[in-house]
């Protein structure tokens, strides 16, 4: 059985307004999608690193 969005949040203590749920499970269900087109390729192709460099966006060219 899954929990649903709501279930969750309460589960951690969070407390969330009606519109709001209705948010999340949206934005939920797309990330669930683009994750599922992941099944079945290699790993080294999925992985994606991202760099934090304090101070801005830098570009080296």
């Amino acid at each position: 059985m899954r929990l649903s969005i709501q279930q969750l949040l309460e589960n951690k203590g969070i407390e969330a307004k009606s519109e709001h749920l209705e948010l999340l499970k949206t934005r939920w269900e797309g990330m669930q999608s683009l994750r599922s087109n992941l099944e079945g390729i290699a790993i080294d192709d999925a992985d994606i690193a991202i760099r934090n460099i304090p101070g801005g966006d830098h570009i080296d060219n």
